[in-house]
């Protein structure tokens, strides 16, 4: 459930209609619901009701600061992949006590900031990384918490690049290596081993694969345990899909808490999640404005004002997004038509042959279910500014991003004296 729907005609985001938003702060534009936002994090939490569990939001799916601090306020960690991330983290009110480091490319530098936070966890993905991360907490006189981060050769998700617990994957080590990581990580005194790490894709919508991950993390707390190691702490990850309107609905966070308990049961462990998508996809839409219509005998083109350089997900996924008109009558009559954005590419291509209703010039749309790899992965491809970010509380709302003009751009840049 999300806090989108249509009255009278109009498209709302809780209790602000969002053309007033498109006409206040203009478009293209991305817009939050913080009441979304809250209840996707409660549910998944009441999932597991009465037991508890940490939960870190995946920063790569939203770093903008007020989404990260509607989700701090609420207890809500924070899963981080690089020293920027951990930064907006802190900066939104996530302790450090409450940031997991992952990411296979850590530096001598970002490790030596992590521990000096005395983050939460930091998720060791080689051994290399290991025997670096044993050099830097020696160096500082520390001890930092680590979980092994294993590849369980059981890939899933909603595209191949985001699939990332096959074995071909760059991410963790296999099994066996996570057993003997995880020994020498006991036997090092600086290092403080606390459990497991996987994450196997993302917008997986089949809980069968999580299962079959889940079940080897398992056995190797098991096997661990039999090895005289202390074990606490399993971190499962994230990767749930969220409906994008195209396809059934995934398994809800009721039924992947219940197998998640059953695949659990009896190991006495901290359970750990990473979820991102499943808490901002449904909480954000990108709003955009129809620019001119281009009508050919065998197709109707629809150019918006957003472009890939926005939304990057259907040029990179060929992900789909419902496209809703922000104002007019139920029941128009539906044709198909390719809705394309401004940059220079062939693949500025949002949709193709997708039924919509009449558009004309001026018309504003909302692409649907953006809010989780929306303007995080956004660029200034073709020299077009960072869109505004908004984010809406009941009636409501505020620009938590402001446009990026093009002098800004330009400013970071310089011509040397000798290229004039």
């Amino acid at each position: 459930m999300n806090f989108f729907e249509r009255r009278d005609g109009d498209l709302w985001a809780e209790d602000v209609r969002l053309a007033d938003i498109a006409a206040a702060v203009g478009t293209p534009c991305y817009v939050y619901s913080a009441a979304t936002l809250e209840r996707h994090y409660r549910v998944f939490i009441e999932a597991f009701a009465p037991q508890p569990v940490f939960v870190a939001f995946a920063v790569k799916a939203n770093s903008n600061l007020a989404v990260l601090a509607t989700l701090a306020r609420l207890g809500c960690g924070a899963d981080t992949v690089s020293i920027g991330e951990i930064a907006r983290a802190l900066k939104a009110g996530v302790p450090a006590s409450r940031i997991v480091f992952s990411g296979v490319g850590k530096t001598d530098a970002e490790l030596a900031e992590a521990v000096r936070l005395g983050l939460h966890q930091i998720n060791v993905e080689s051994p290399a990384e290991l025997d670096l991360l044993g050099q830097v907490a020696s160096r500082l006189g520390a001890r930092p918490s680590i979980a092994i981060r294993v590849n369980p050769d059981v890939g899933a998700g909603g595209h191949a690049k985001i699939s990332t617990g096959g074995r071909e994957a760059k991410f963790g080590v296999g099994p066996a290596e996570a057993l003997a990581l995880y020994a020498r990580a006991s036997a090092h005194p600086n290092l403080a081993p606390k459990g497991l790490a996987v994450h196997i894709g993302s917008q997986i919508k089949s809980l069968a694969p999580l299962e079959a991950a889940f079940g080897v993390m398992s056995g190797l707390v098991e096997t661990l345990r039999a090895q005289g190691h202390a074990v606490e702490r399993l971190d499962l990850g994230g990767g749930l899909g969220v409906p994008y309107f195209n396809e059934p609905e995934p398994p809800p966070p009721s039924d992947y808490a219940a197998m998640v308990k059953r695949v659990t049961a009896g190991l006495d462990v901290a359970l750990e999640f990473e979820p991102g998508r499943l808490i901002a996809a449904n909480a954000g839409v990108l709003l955009s404005t129809v620019v001119r219509l281009q009508d050919r005998p065998d197709r109707r083109i629809v150019v918006v004002d957003a472009a890939m350089n926005d939304l990057i997900r259907p040029a990179m996924y060929d992900a789909f997004h419902d496209i809703q008109p922000l104002s007019g009558p139920a029941g128009a009559q539906m044709t198909p038509a390719d809705v394309v954005g401004p940059v220079c590419e062939t693949g500025d291509t949002f949709t193709r042959d997708r039924p919509l209703p009449p558009l004309a010039p001026g018309d504003r749309v909302a692409f649907m279910t953006a809010g989780a790899y929306g303007a995080v992965m956004s660029s200034t491809y073709n020299t077009r500014p960072l869109v505004p970010e908004v984010l809406v509380r009941g009636d409501r709302f505020e620009v938590v991003r402001r446009r990026v003009e093009v002098d800004e751009l330009m400013a970071l840049e310089t011509i040397p004296d000798w290229a004039r």
